[in-house]
């Protein structure tokens, strides 16, 4: 993983991204040369076609990560599914790849015929290098060798996510038994190394280079504690469950949370420079976006209007920064009766309250416009955890560890949690929506920001993510 302003971005998107950006340029340049042989010409404006292919370079993984090529979390995609999202990335480009080639000045006639050429080169490079190459090196790639400490539930949770898809590039070498064991001393399954081995041994024997420790209680003499610091001494990194989880599926996990990480772990920064930095990044997108916005916003107060009486703006009470309450706006997408007993109910993904014009608003996104008004108002920002009502507060409050942590960054109109969580209405789902906003919360930065807005676009381009 690799460590980016404070988010960890696995190496295997980051090769995707750097080999979807150089078969970009080199379909630039294959095109060129195509032409100049054609033409049998040698003025071409060979220097002109290169900075096209750096602008096709760039546009190419921007419109790629649009349509969630390189997402990750619970809605990662197949080879087959990627490969389909990085061809419509690139037919999505080349109109602005040729805009650029003619203003490089690559005649219009050429420009057009150098797009053609590159666009026809770059699908059958993304098929070569994304169906052939990439899976053959991913499939490959095994850097990490990893020794579990732990024989519980929790070590067999672990091994369980790095055998996964998502984590090809780690290698379970066994199990270091500590704490309590769940797993039968006969199970072939699972390689258990004897109690009486040291890990050293053990680590250069299997030429194991990371430990994570995956037992809940440590105390009492659970773990080898000496054993591990001479491990971490020469150089092997140790992780514990928090760590290993945040590092590798973008989460802070509660049940395996412990107040002392959260006190001297890093993170959880609010210094006056981010909270400046992030109000002018709300102002100036919230305002761009109500611009961008406005006739869809028109549209959908007519046809609201049409569809049924009642007001067009649905005001909620929701809880905000440092737990203070404010009216959260939306277009209504819900009958005016909806909670006619005035109890607060869950919304569920096919909740029969919502309207025919709420269905579509919902699907889209479109309910959520009028909460840019409340960003420019400075009672949300862009992003950060979604605002719940206070009545859903307090009962999560009781059920689900260190819940106000999520109130000491404003709410956002999107969120990590968004991007990240497929779509549930439960104290189950809200559970693990905390567990996205945990990391948020705590490594949220201008970088983070970007990222999930850029996220948000194939969120609902493609309905995925949750409300």
């Amino acid at each position: 993983m690799l460590r980016v302003f404070q988010h960890h971005i696995s190496l295997a998107t980051l090769a995707e991204l750097l080999a979807d950006s150089l078969t970009s340029f080199l379909a630039v340049v294959l095109g060129t040369l195509t032409l100049v042989h054609l033409s049998g010409s040698t003025e071409f404006g060979f220097a002109s076609a290169l900075r096209s292919g750096l602008g096709f370079a760039l546009l190419i993984p921007l419109h790629c990560g649009l349509v969630g090529v390189y997402r990750e979390g619970a809605q990662r995609k197949t080879t087959k599914e990627k490969l389909g999202r990085a061809v419509l990335g690139c037919l999505l480009a080349a109109p602005i790849a040729y805009q650029l080639a003619v203003k490089t000045e690559v005649e219009g006639d050429r420009a057009h015929q150098l797009m053609g050429f590159a666009v026809a080169y770059l699908v059958v490079g993304l098929i070569l290098v994304r169906g052939l190459l990439l899976s053959a090196w991913r499939g490959a790639l095994v850097q990490q060798r990893v020794l579990i400490i732990g024989t519980g539930n929790e070590a067999q949770s672990v091994a369980a996510d790095l055998r996964s898809r998502r984590l090809r590039s780690h290698a379970v070498v066994g199990f270091y038994p500590a704490g309590e064991s769940t797993i039968a001393a006969d199970d072939k399954r699972f390689h258990i190394f004897p109690r009486a081995l040291n890990i050293q041994d053990i680590v250069q024997r299997n030429d194991v280079n990371q430990i994570i420790v995956a037992v809940k209680e440590q105390r009492g003499g659970n773990v080898p504690m000496d054993q591990l610091l001479s491990a971490r001494i020469q150089g092997v990194p140790v992780m514990d469950l928090a760590d290993f989880y945040e590092q590798t599926t973008g989460e802070v996990p509660i049940d395996s949370l412990k107040a002392s990480w959260l006190v001297y772990g890093r993170g959880f920064v609010q210094h006056r420079t981010r909270i400046v930095i992030k109000r002018i990044f709300d102002l100036a997108s919230s305002a761009f976006l109500l611009l961008l916005a406005s006739p869809v916003m028109l549209l959908t107060i007519l046809a609201i209007k049409l569809e049924s009486k009642g007001p067009v703006i649905y005001r909620q009470e929701r809880v905000g920064l440092a737990g203070r309450t404010f009216m959260c706006l939306k277009f209504r997408s819900m009958r005016t009766d909806a909670e006619k007993d005035g109890v607060a109910v869950w919304a569920s993904k096919n909740d029969s309250r919502v309207t025919r014009v709420g269905a579509f608003i919902r699907k889209t996104r479109i309910d959520e416009l009028p909460q840019l008004i409340s960003v420019l108002k400075g009672e949300m920002s862009m992003v950060g955890p979604r605002p719940e009502r206070p009545t859903f507060v307090a009962q999560l409050r009781e059920q689900i560890p260190y819940y106000d942590i999520r109130h000491s960054v404003k709410p956002g109109v999107t969120g990590w949690a968004q991007v990240r969580y497929a779509y549930g209405a439960s104290v189950e789902d809200a559970l693990h929506k905390h567990q996205y906003d945990l990391y948020y919360v705590k490594n949220n930065s201008l970088f983070l920001d970007l990222l999930v807005l850029f996220e948000t676009v194939s969120v609902v381009l493609f309905r995925e993510g949750a409300q």
